[in-house]
C-alpha cells in the first residue's frame, strides 16, 4: 500500500473503532498486473427484450436462482443469478414502454430487485420495503419515462445487499429513446456491456464470503460479465463500451496500457452534451459510464485499472484484452454533439448530508423513520459532506448534476446526468437534484452510500415524495415497515 493511503487510513483508527468497522479494507488487494493470460472469450449477457402483448405491455419473467458456475477455470463456485446461475440478462426497453416484471424468488432466503437508475413509483422501486420471500413472486409495473441510459438492477435487502450482489445477483437494464446521436449500437458487436466486479476465491474455487475490513471485500481477481481473464475480438473501427462498476467496494481508474485517448459519451442517467476526451476514468460502485474507443486493424491493447489515490483503488489491474481483427468494418465518425443538456435550475432548498463512518447526519438507517419529505417535481441542492474515508452517494428515483467538488467545477465528464457520485474522504460535493412526480407519503425511496458494506451497516436514509403543500402534514414514522411479497 502506498504511503499516502497508509497515512490516510492510519489517521482513521479512532473513527473506524467508533463505527464498529475494522481497519484494513485495502490490505487484501494488491493488483494483478502481468499475471493473466486473458484468453477467455468475454461473455456477453443475453438480451431480454420481449415484444409487447396485445395490451401493449412488455412482460419480463425474472427468476432468482442458485446453482454452480465456473468462475475460475476448471473450478465451480456456489453462485446466484437471475434466469441463470450467475448474473442476469440484459433487459431492454424504450421510452414510453409499459413494462411489467414478474420476479420469482427460488432462493432459500428473501431478497429484492431494485431498478437502479429507473424513475418510477416508490412501490415499484425494489428497495428494502419490497422484499420477496422464498417461493413468492413480485409483480411491479410502470411506464418508462426517461431518456436513453445504461441503468442496472440488483438486490436491496437491508443488511444483506453486499452478500446478495457478491453471489451474482445483478444485470444491466438498457433504455432507448427516439433520439439517435449516431453512436455504435449493435449489441455484442460494437456496443459492449462491461460489468466489472472483483471477487475473492478460496483454493477450491468457491467464493470467499469473508467481508472484513473497513470496506468489505477488495480482491485481486476481477471478473467482467462473470468472465475471468477475458478478451474481446474487435471487428469495427469504433466500439462503445457500457461500463458498470458492479463491485461491492472497489474503485477502478480505467485507461489503456498504451495511454490512448478515448471518449466518454454518457454517464449514469444519459448522454453528455458532447464526447469528452480522457485518458483516465474513475468509476466507483454503482456508477456507469459509456465510452467510445477507436481501433486500428490487427492491434492489441489492454484495458486496465490504474493505481489511484484512494484507499479503495490501490493496485494496477489488467482487465480486458482487446484484439482487433486484421480487417475492421468502418464505423461512423464520433458526433460532435450528442444532446442538448439544459443547465440545472437553481435549487429552491438546500439539504446537507454529512457522511461520518457509516452514519449519515449521525443516524443509521431505520426502516420506520422518514428522514426527508420532498414535494413532487422539486429542484433542490443536496450538499454531501464527507468528513471521513471514501464513500459514494446514490439517490433512488432522481437525476442529479454535480455542481461542484470542494467548490471547484467538476471535470467535464462528470457534468452530465447522474444518480451516483464518488465522494472521496474529506470532500464536499454539491448536487443539483431533480425529483420526480410520483407521490406516495407511505412508501419511501432510499439515499445511501453504494459501498455495500457501508450500506449494510446502516449508511442509508429514506425520503418520500408528496404532493406540494403537504410536506408538514406528512407522517415521519412508518407503521408496518418492511413489506414482503408472499
Amino acid at each position: 500500500m502506498r504511503r499516502r493511503s497508509f497515512l490516510a487510513l492510519a489517521g482513521m483508527t479512532a473513527i473506524t473503532g467508533a463505527t464498529g468497522l475494522a481497519l484494513g479494507g485495502c490490505g487484501g488487494a494488491q493488483g494483478n498486473e502481468g499475471t493473466l493470460s486473458l484468453t477467455t472469450p468475454l461473455r456477453i449477457p443475453p438480451v431480454l427484450d420481449p415484444a409487447p402483448g396485445k395490451d401493449g405491455v412488455k412482460r419480463f419473467d425474472l427468476r432468482l436462482r442458485q446453482g454452480r458456475t465456473e468462475l475460475l477455470p476448471g473450478k465451480t463456485a456456489r453462485t446466484w443469478g437471475i434466469n441463470g446461475t450467475h448474473l442476469g440478462p440484459t433487459l431492454r426497453a424504450r421510452r414510453g414502454d409499459r413494462v411489467a416484471m414478474t420476479v420469482t424468488n427460488t432462493l432459500d432466503e428473501a431478497s429484492t430487485l431494485h431498478w437502479h437508475g429507473m424513475r418510477l413509483p416508490a412501490a415499484m422501486d425494489g428497495g428494502p420495503h419490497q422484499m420477496v420471500e422464498p417461493g413468492a413472486t413480485w409483480a411491479p409495473e410502470w411506464t418508462v419515462d426517461q431518456p436513453a441510459a445504461t441503468t442496472w438492477y440488483h438486490p436491496h435487502p437491508h443488511g444483506q445487499i453486499g452478500l446478495h450482489v457478491y453471489r451474482g445477483l445483478a444485470g444491466l437494464f438498457l433504455l432507448d429513446d427516439t433520439h439517435d446521436p449516431g453512436l455504435p449500437h449493435t449489441y455484442g458487436v460494437d456496443d459492449i456491456p462491461l460489468i466489472v466486479q472483483d471477487r475473492k476465491f478460496r483454493s477450491d474455487g468457491e467464493l470467499d464470503e469473508h467481508f472484513g475490513g473497513t470496506f468489505g471485500p477488495l480482491a485481486d481477481d476481477v471478473l467482467i460479465n462473470g468472465t475471468y481473464g477475458p478478451y474481446f475480438r474487435v471487428t469495427t473501427t469504433m466500439v462503445r463500451f457500457r461500463v458498470l462498476n458492479g463491485a461491492n467496494a472497489h474503485v477502478f481508474t480505467l485507461g489503456f496500457a498504451d495511454e490512448r485517448e478515448f471518449h466518454v459519451v454518457a454517464s449514469d442517467a444519459g448522454l453528455l452534451d458532447r464526447p469528452v476526451a480522457v485518458r483516465r476514468l474513475r468509476i466507483s460502485p454503482g456508477e456507469r459510464f459509456e465510452i467510445v474507443v477507436a481501433f486500428d486493424p490487427g492491434e492489441e491493447v489492454l484495458l486496465k485499472s490504474f493505481d489511484g489515490d484512494a484507499e479503495i483503488e490501490d493496485g494496477a489491474y489488467d482487465l480486458l484484452r482487446l484484439a482487433a481483427a486484421p480487417r475492421l468494418t468502418p464505423s461512423p465518425g464520433l458526433p460532435a454533439r450528442l444532446t442538448s443538456l439544459v443547465p440545472p435550475p437553481p435549487g429552491k432548498r438546500t439539504r446537507t448530508f454529512r457522511l461520518y463512518g457509516t452514519h449519515i447526519n449521525k443516524h443509521h438507517m431505520d426502516m420506520t423513520r422518514i428522514d426527508e419529505v420532498v414535494p413532487a417535481g422539486a429542484r433542490e441542492v443536496w450538499e454531501v459532506d464527507n468528513i471521513t474515508f471514501s464513500h459514494n452517494f446514490h439517490i433512488h428515483e432522481v437525476v442529479f448534476r454535480v455542481l461542484d467538488i470542494d467548490g471547484e467545477r467538476p471535470p467535464e465528464h462528470l457534468r452530465g446526468p447522474k444518480d451516483t457520485v464518488y465522494v472521496p474522504g474529506k470532500t464536499k460535493v454539491r448536487l443539483a437534484v431533480e425529483f420526480g412526480r410520483h407521490t406516495d407519503p407511505r412508501t419511501p425511496y432510499m439515499y445511501h452510500c453504494h459501498i455495500l458494506k457501508h450500506e449494510d451497516k446502516g449508511m442509508m436514509g429514506q425520503f418520500v415524495i408528496v404532493p406540494p403543500g403537504t410536506e408538514n402534514s406528512t407522517p415521519r414514522t412508518l407503521t408496518g415497515a418492511g413489506h414482503t411479497h408472499h
